[in-house]
Order: structure tokens, then C-alpha cells, then sequence
């Protein structure tokens, strides 16, 4: 069993930044690989992120490459998501997933946190 806690979420302006973190208890969280998904409003959940167990592979979708930075410290049991130049269609809630295996599928991940809310004002 893993519990994920998000955090780091809130509201800014276009072109800003914010750091998402997703702590993790439990089981070995360096045992899973970890992604971020995110969902607006009347919309599916989208994929965001993805990194392997060691943190030595990571995938972005094609909204947020070059944007978006997802990284980990299994040290410390935490993911993270860097996010720079945002803009307003990246408002959504962000989600925390972990996965046995690396992937873009929600449906993939066997552990989710709550989410935390980011909104990105034009």
C-alpha cells in the first residue's frame, strides 16, 4: 500500500512557475515508477508525466514538453513536477499516480493522492 499526498498548488499568473510535490508512505515508493495526470473541469483525466523507478527516464506529453519538468528523490520519497511558462489551459487538478509499470494510462496506476487544484490566471 502507498499513500500520495500532493502539494505546491495554487493560483498564478500566465507565464509563471510552480513546483508540485507528491509525498509518498508506505511501501518502497522507490518500487514504483510515478506520473502526474491532470484533470479540468467536463474533462478526462490527461497525462502530464512520467519517470521511471531510478528517476533515469522520464516521458512529458507533447502540451507541457519544454515546459514541464518532472523529477524524483526517492530519498525522500517525493515527486516532483516542475512546471514554468504556464498557461491558462494547464488549469486543471493535478493528480499523483503510482504504477508498477511506466506508463501514460491512467488506468495504469494503482495509487492516487487527492489532488491539488493549480489555476493559471490570463
Amino acid at each position: 500500500q502507498v499513500q500520495l499526498v500532493e502539494s505546491g498548488g495554487g493560483l498564478v499568473q500566465a507565464g509563471g512557475s510552480l513546483r508540485l510535490s507528491c509525498a509518498a508512505s508506505g511501501r518502497t515508493f522507490s518500487s514504483y515508477t510515478a506520473g502526474w495526470f491532470r484533470q479540468a473541469p467536463g474533462k478526462e483525466r490527461e497525462f502530464v508525466a512520467t519517470i521511471s523507478r531510478s528517476g533515469g527516464n522520464t516521458f512529458h506529453a507533447n502540451s507541457v514538453k519544454g515546459r514541464f519538468t518532472i523529477s524524483r528523490d526517492n530519498a525522500k520519497n517525493t515527486v516532483y513536477l516542475q512546471m514554468n511558462s504556464l498557461k491558462p489551459e494547464d488549469t486543471a487538478v493535478y493528480y499523483c499516480g503510482a504504477s508498477s509499470s511506466l506508463s501514460t494510462r491512467w488506468y495504469d496506476y494503482n495509487y492516487w493522492g487527492q489532488g491539488t487544484q493549480v489555476t493559471v490566471s490570463s
